[in-house]
Parts: C-alpha cells; sequence; structure tokens
C-alpha cells in the first residue's frame, strides 16, 4: 500500500444506545481502490457518512434533543484530522461522498446536476473541462444532459450522482452501494466506470454488495460486520476463506 491519504482510527458511532461502529480502523492508500463489504447492517453506510462529517452534522443538530450521537475516534485525510469538522469543510479538502440511493436534484436538468456538483470551482474552464470528462465517462448523461433528473432511470440517476460527484474534483471519492437496485447490465457499466475512475488517478472508497466484483476490483478489502472489521486483504484471499464465505459474505 502507498502512504496512507485516509486514516481512520478506533471510529466508535453510537445513536442513542446502538453501536454502529465499535473501533473500526481502515486506511486508504493515495494510488488505491478499496472495498468495504459485508452483511446488511454491518454499519458499512455508517461509516462513509462519518468520514464524509455527515454523522458530526447529525450530531451537531441533534445536541440538546432527546438521544445523543456519540462519535469516538479520529480520522485524518492528506494529513488534516477531520474528525470534528463540518462536511462542507471536508469536502473542500477533496473528501467526496457519492450517497446511497443516488438523489439528484430532481426538478433540474442533468447539466445543471452536474453543474451544481462544481459549485466549489471559481474556474469556469476548468468546469468546462471537468463536464467535459463526466460526459466521456457516461455518454448517456450527454445525450439526457437537457432532461429533467427525475425523469432518468435508476442506473441513469445513479451514472448522474457519480459524475456530480467527480465535478468536485475528489481527492478522494467515496461511493456507498451503487449497483443498489439495478439490473447486471448497467451495474457493469457503472463498475466499469469506478474502474476508469480509479485509472485516472483518483482513489476509491466502496462500499457495494456485489462481493464478487468489489473483490476483482479492489487492491484490498474490509469485511465489516456488527461494526468491526472481522478481515482484511486481497479479494482472492478473503474469498478463499470458507468460514467467511459462508459467515460474512454471502458466497
Amino acid at each position: 500500500m502507498s502512504k496512507a491519504l485516509l486514516e481512520v482510527r478506533d471510529l466508535k458511532v453510537r445513536y442513542d444506545k446502538a453501536v454502529l461502529l465499535n473501533g473500526v480502523s481502515i486506511d486508504v492508500g493515495a494510488d488505491e481502490l478499496v472495498g468495504v463489504v459485508g452483511p446488511n447492517g454491518a454499519g458499512k453506510s455508517t461509516l462513509l457518512r462519518a468520514i464524509s462529517g455527515l454523522v458530526q452534522w447529525e450530531r451537531r443538530a441533534r445536541r440538546g434533543a432527546h438521544g445523543d450521537i456519540v462519535l469516538e475516534g479520529s480520522i485524518t485525510f492528506g494529513g488534516t484530522t477531520i474528525t470534528d469538522l463540518a462536511a462542507h469543510e471536508i469536502c473542500a479538502l477533496g473528501l467526496v461522498h457519492c450517497p446511497e440511493r443516488r438523489r439528484p436534484f430532481r426538478e433540474l436538468t442533468v447539466l445543471d446536476n452536474l453543474r451544481a456538483g462544481a459549485y466549489l470551482s471559481r474556474d469556469s474552464r476548468e468546469t468546462a473541462r471537468n463536464l467535459e470528462k463526466a460526459f466521456t465517462l457516461f455518454p448517456r448523461l450527454k445525450e439526457r444532459r437537457d432532461q429533467v433528473a427525475g425523469t432518468l432511470s435508476g442506473g441513469e440517476q445513479q451514472m448522474l450522482a457519480t459524475a456530480r460527484a467527480l465535478m468536485y474534483k475528489p481527492r478522494l471519492l467515496c461511493i456507498d452501494e451503487p449497483s443498489l437496485g439495478l439490473a447486471p447490465k448497467v451495474r457493469n457499466e457503472l463498475f466499469a466506470a469506478i474502474k476508469a475512475i480509479r485509472a485516472s488517478g483518483i482513489p476509491v472508497l466502496l462500499v457495494e454488495q456485489e462481493v464478487g466484483k468489489v473483490f476483482q476490483m479492489a487492491d484490498r478489502n474490509y469485511i465489516l460486520s456488527q461494526g468491526r472489521i472481522v478481515a482484511q486483504g486481497a479479494g482472492k484471499v478473503l474469498a478463499s476463506d470458507e468460514t467467511l464465505r459462508a459467515s460474512y459474505l454471502g458466497m
């Protein structure tokens, strides 16, 4: 592994009495695609939400209300401690989260959604270049650039969410369950795009339910179960372990 770009150490997240993460530590190198897999309810999405500042935002929003959110441990990105930073501050550093279930601005066109993704940029020429890169990666979005996002198919909305995240100029792209609910052909298109993103020099932290596909793509993987890392390593090694296959991977 190259020098870690992202370092998560002993991360704990508790919502009231429910412990969602319990001592999680992971690294992502500056040139890696790292996978996080595990059963439903393992805490995978909570991990990405904590890394990107969304848990911290929710904790502040609920402060003083009944039921507390507790976050402990440390998260370092590019040498900067981001554990207590706001989500928009983390995004400005280049750590960009593409959340589960797509969430486009449904009333806006594809083009306006992508432009919204470039709100941090003050360079119109750079925005234009990034837009062309997005259209090259997802030609279908170029065909539908003037279409209202709410009328796109689920697969097209996921393409849009991924392309919009790229408009932020990420130094690290965190993607949560991109293939959820999509047809196999569209899933394969998305996985090919994620491989191309990594090949372009952008490291990726990928949470995904398609374990076999992640193991093929990722440099390293973490298996998360009940809020803990139970195993880590190369996909071939993890997939060859019958206990892991039966207990955590559904393979």
